[in-house]
């Protein structure tokens, strides 16, 4: 049997064998740097491009000042400039706006119920024979003017309530506009908050799959030199290719909500929109019972089922009001003639005019029972929204609550994943500098480079969720926050 003394960790002195070990690991790491890489020219060429949607390839968290050409035309959105335009332009937006421009023509129109009517006609008939009067023969055309003028003074206040209806209905459509303002911050930040996320996906798929070729690198030369088995170099392009697929994910996520952020903002889809910004934590320190009162103080959906409420009531007095007499003064002019301009006739050359005036009354005493039971309609409709409103209140205690805790988690866990990322850092330095010293293995290095690839992806999970978990509560207390900070 024939063994070789030049690799037999049991056949060599110590003292002989290290000296001999840093040559060789000198020699070999010097051919994996100065030798051809692994990576070949499309692969590297998708390494060195940007991700989609990412101006000049610059990362998510890359300051706003960089030099980049979207800076120097000034089409750069961060956080707040992308909310407030998507405040301005977005479609769902102005048709809330609409909505309340409308209840305010409408509180106008009903308000003008209370001022007197003014009618007037103009009237023409022919008859089929001419008229006779004392002999003498009249014109068989008359012509008709008349005005009146009605003034209603009791009509069981409705409308009076009519009125405080409308304007209930226009300050709920205010707050209606407040609400979809309130809805799509929510709607821009989260998608903001997703593309920087995904940006910085990108970048740690992409450092992964450099430190994956860089480890491929390494290994290939060792197993040229004959120090490691072929096993080794199989693995670790295994590892390579899979980090490749993970990147095409991470970009194609990234393109993704680049599109959404330009559908929120009313941009071409496929613009090529500068988005910036970091996942960077903001301060938080309101209590709970400050959040509850500030929460039902500004929400507008509470303060929207409180103007239903009131809505309700106006309702039941609407409703009621046909059970009282309505009251009204008018007065009527009228004037013919057999001409057009109804300057009088035949026997009135003069002219002929009369008017009148008087108070008109009118109860309806008995309808079967219609106006009592529309009158119950109403106030079970009121019972209703009073019910509805109770119990949204409680809806929002939980909602804030749950923000609140779930603001709480996030930040625990921004501080668990800082350390674990700092551990997976030294821990893959380490398996690195094992496996170049051949006291450690190739599995050690992916494994390593597996746990460091995660971390990273936890802390900047956990971040992501802290500042949607911020916005979202800012939601919940009704308050708007572009940039998600209490200023």
């Amino acid at each position: 049997m024939h063994r070789t003394t030049a690799t037999g960790p049991s056949m060599t002195p110590r003292r002989m064998r290290r000296p001999a070990l840093a040559a060789l690991l000198f020699l070999v790491l010097g051919a994996a740097l100065a030798g051809p890489g692994l990576m070949v020219p499309a692969l590297a060429a998708d390494a060195a491009a940007p991700a989609p949607g990412m101006p000049g390839g610059m990362a998510a968290g890359t300051p706003s000042g960089a030099p980049t050409a979207a800076t120097a035309s000034g089409g750069e959105y961060d956080m707040r400039r992308a909310v407030e335009s998507a405040l301005r332009d977005n479609q769902g937006v102005v048709a809330a706006r609409a909505g309340r421009d409308a209840a305010e023509e409408g509180r106008k129109s009903a308000r003008g119920a209370f001022g007197p009517a003014v009618s007037t006609s103009y009237g023409y008939d022919r008859l089929n024979e001419k008229p006779r009067s004392m002999s003498r023969e009249l014109d068989d055309d008359t012509y008709t003017w008349t005005v009146g003028v009605s003034q209603p003074l009791f009509t069981g206040l409705k409308l009076l309530s009519t009125y405080q209806r409308a304007a209930l209905e226009t300050e709920r459509q205010s707050l209606t506009l407040d609400k979809s303002r309130l809805d799509l911050t929510v709607q821009v930040q989260e998608a903001f908050l997703a593309y920087l996320k995904s940006g910085e996906n990108v970048r740690s798929a992409r450092d992964a799959l450099n430190r994956l070729l860089e480890q491929a690198k390494v290994t290939r030369a060792f197993y040229d030199v004959g120090l490691r088995p072929r096993l080794d170099v199989l693995q670790a392009e295994v590892d390579v290719s899979n980090a490749e697929s993970l990147l095409i994910t991470a970009e194609n996520n990234h393109s993704t909500q680049h599109a959404r952020l330009n559908t929120l903002l009313t941009l071409p889809v496929a613009d090529d929109t500068a988005y910036v910004g970091t996942l960077v934590p903001v301060g938080f320190d309101m209590t709970l019972e400050q959040c509850l009162e500030r929460a039902y103080r500004n929400r507008p959906d509470v303060r929207i089922a409180g103007k239903a409420v009131e809505i309700a009531g106006k309702d039941v007095r609407i409703a009621d009001s046909g059970l009282y007499p309505q009251v009204s003064a008018t007065f009527n002019w009228a004037t013919d003639g057999d001409h057009p301009d109804v300057s009088g006739s035949t026997l009135s050359p003069t002219g002929f005019s009369q008017w009148s005036t008087g108070l008109r009354a009118e109860w309806s005493v008995f309808e079967w029972g219609r106006t009592w039971y529309s009158g119950q309609q109403a106030r079970q409709v009121e019972t209703q929204v009073r019910a509805e409103e109770a119990n949204l209140r409680h809806e929002v205690a939980y909602e804030v609550q749950s923000r609140l805790l779930t603001l709480t988690d996030s930040s625990k866990r921004i501080a668990v994943a800082t350390k674990g990322l700092a551990q997976a850092e030294e821990a893959y330095r380490v398996a690195v500098a094992r496996y170049q010293a051949q006291v450690g293995t190739n599995t050690d290095v992916l494994d390593a480079q597996a746990k460091l690839t995660a971390a990273e992806a936890a802390l900047t999970g956990a971040k992501a969720e802290y500042l949607d978990a911020l916005s979202k509560l800012w939601a919940a207390m009704g308050e708007l926050k572009p940039s998600l900070t209490d200023g």
